[in-house]
Parts: C-alpha cells; sequence; structure tokens
C-alpha cells in the first residue's frame, strides 16, 4: 500500500508533465493527419470503385492489382483476372502472328508511328531515339511486360520456350546503356532490366545504373528541362518499383542509398518540378524501405493531399483535368501513399489458388 501512496503522486506529475503533454500533443496530431489521409485516399478509392469497371482493362488491372496487393481485398479479384485476361490476349498474339524478325519489324514500324504525329518534348525525344530500332517498342513496352506480368502470378504462356527465344535475339544492352534510350524511356528502361532479371534473361541492370547515373549527373540537374528532370525522377523511381517487383518485396534503404540520399537533397526540388504522380512514386519509394517516418513522406502527402479535386474526389492532372482514365495511374499512387498497407507478394497462384481457378487461354502454370 506504502508504494502506491508514493507512486500516485508520481504518475500524476508526469501526466501534467510539460515534456508528457507536449509528447502527447505530437502524437495526437500525428494520429490525426495520418487518419486525414486515410480517409483523402478513401475519398478517391469511392470515386474510382464506383466506375471502375467503366474503364480499358489495361488500367482496370494496373489498378486493381495495386489495391489487391495492398490489401488483399476479394473485391479486386476480377480486375485480376481483367488483368490476366489483357496479358494473355498480348502473348497470343505475340506467340502466333508475331515472333519471326519479319513480324516484329512490321508491328514495330506501326507503332512507331503513332509517335511521329506528336509534338510534345517527351514523344519527340521517343521518336527521336526509336526510329532506328523500332523493335523495341515489341520487344521492351509490349512483350517484356506481359511476360514479366504473368510471371508474377506465378504463370507463363502455353509457348514460353518460343518467347524466350524472341528475347535472346536481342543484346538488350543496346538499349539500356545507350543515353538518348534513356532520355526519352527512363522509366521504361529500368522496369525492363528487372523484368529480364525477374525471368531469368540476360542481367544488365547494374549496366543500366551505371548508364542513368552518367546520363543524368545531379550536378547538371540546373540544366534541365522541366521534363527532363521529371523523366531523371521518374526513372530513379522506378528503380526502386521495379526492384520490388512492385509493390511486392520490402526494401533496404542501404541497397539504394544513392537515391534515397538524392531524394532527401533535392525534395523542395522536386516537390515544385514534378507532377503529382512522380511526387506520389517518390513517397512511396520511401515507404517501400520501411521509411515511413522520413519527413519526404510527410512532404509528399501534403502536397497530393492539397492538389485533391474534392468535388471530383481526385488528384487533376496538372492542367486540371478530371477524367477517370488519364487520371487513374495519378490516383492510385496518390491512394497508395495516402493509406500505405505494406508491400506483399500476391496473388499467386501457390498461395491464392482460388483465383486462378479457371485461367485465360494461353496461360498456364509455370
Amino acid at each position: 500500500m506504502k508504494s502506491l501512496q508514493i507512486g500516485f503522486p508520481l504518475i500524476v506529475s508526469l501526466l501534467v508533465s510539460p515534456v508528457f503533454a507536449e509528447t502527447a500533443s505530437v502524437s495526437a496530431n500525428q494520429a490525426s493527419e495520418l487518419s486525414s489521409y486515410q480517409q483523402d485516399a478513401e475519398l478517391i478509392r469511392q470515386t474510382y470503385e464506383s466506375q471502375l469497371f467503366t474503364l480499358p482493362a489495361f488500367k482496370v488491372g494496373h489498378y486493381g492489382l495495386r489495391m489487391y496487393r495492398q490489401t488483399q481485398d476479394a473485391k479486386y479479384e476480377s480486375a485480376i483476372w481483367a488483368d490476366m485476361a489483357r496479358v494473355a490476349s498480348r502473348l497470343n498474339k505475340f506467340a502466333t502472328e508475331v515472333y519471326t524478325p519479319e513480324q516484329i519489324k512490321a508491328y514495330s514500324n506501326i507503332r512507331i508511328q503513332n509517335y511521329s504525329k506528336k509534338t510534345d518534348e517527351r514523344s519527340k525525344l521517343r521518336y527521336a531515339v526509336t526510329k532506328s530500332k523500332p523493335e523495341y517498342l515489341y520487344l521492351g513496352v509490349d512483350l517484356l511486360g506481359s511476360m514479366a506480368r504473368a510471371n508474377e502470378y506465378g504463370l507463363k504462356h502455353r509457348e514460353d520456350v518460343r518467347l524466350r527465344q524472341v528475347i535472346r535475339r536481342y543484346d538488350f544492352t543496346d538499349y539500356a546503356t545507350d543515353p538518348d534510350m534513356i532520355r526519352a524511356w527512363a522509366a521504361q528502361v529500368a522496369n525492363q532490366v528487372y523484368w529480364l532479371r525477374q525471368l531469368g534473361e540476360q542481367d544488365v541492370v547494374d549496366e543500366f545504373i551505371e548508364a542513368f547515373r552518367a546520363t543524368y549527373p545531379d550536378k547538371l540537374d540546373k540544366s534541365l528541362s522541366d521534363q527532363q528532370f521529371m523523366n531523371k525522377i521518374y526513372g530513379l523511381t522506378h528503380i526502386i518499383f521495379a526492384a520490388s517487383e512492385y509493390y511486392q518485396h520490402p526494401l533496404k534503404e542501404q541497397d539504394f542509398k544513392w537515391i534515397y540520399d538524392y531524394y532527401r537533397d533535392n525534395i523542395d526540388t522536386i516537390l515544385s518540378r514534378a507532377k503529382e504522380d512522380v511526387i506520389a512514386e517518390v513517397g512511396i519509394n520511401f515507404l517501400l524501405a520501411g521509411l515511413d517516418t522520413d519527413p519526404v513522406v510527410e512532404n509528399t502527402r501534403k502536397v497530393i493531399q492539397q492538389a485533391i479535386d474534392r468535388k471530383a474526389g481526385m488528384v487533376p492532372s496538372v492542367h486540371g483535368e478530371t477524367e477517370l482514365i488519364g487520371g487513374e495511374h495519378r490516383n492510385v499512387l496518390s491512394i497508395m501513399l495516402l493509406d500505405w498497407r505494406g508491400a506483399k507478394a500476391v496473388p499467386t497462384v501457390s498461395n491464392q489458388p482460388h483465383i486462378f481457378d479457371a485461367v485465360p487461354y494461353g496461360l498456364i502454370a509455370k
């Protein structure tokens, strides 16, 4: 009893002490801010999920897969099936209609013409560098992405051997280390070199990173146009995303210290020069490394929260557009940043077999 009489005044003094009160206030503010971010994520989520299946299959799959990896909620399973169907359709076409050098050349020449008609800086860069190697649009942009997505599900195409033979005809070093390719396609090439590694094919990740850093030395940032600065940041974020196999595996900051150090040193410039989707990606990069309390995360969340058009229930484009299809990428990233649930390697044939009971024609277990 004596010990209780001594302890009670001590507890009271702690409760009324300025240090305790200040700590409690900070914790309450942090909890309030987190709740506010989660509420805004839910606002965007409701906007998209009320109309999700009015979007094209690629957008449905892009959104649904990311939300499933975050939440493991069964309501996204139909979106994943739609994504599998898209992947199967593309690989079926490539395996039966576009696999000889002549077929690839014809297919790629049609694809490259889409860029010749556009006048923005990015499209001009892409057309200028890719017109001499149009097969890149088939190999990197179309084939590898579909094969890697199937691989993530624990699947492969029934003509996997044929498709891998196609990949092996090309030396991806030619694309991954070309400075002009990096200036035009930084994020895409980052994805592709990691997809090649994931598939157990040619590994040029280190060569790409070396070429990327030589193409975009930090000391020259001020000389970059806004488009090229954003291409650099977009490339950095996708190195992290691709290394995590797209939100499936947590990463160690030390393995990419040069990227995280760069972000911290240049966050103010990034926030002022980059679009909202790239800003959200920077924040998610930190979350993938378990750096939830890093000031960069809070800075990016505040920018995204302030950008929300509350009447439209989404983050609009830099031009104020609130069209669902064009805004899906930007808004699913905003949801993930504001309401991060962690990295999870799902869904797979082995761990969620019910999702893969009836896979689209052409896909089989790997």
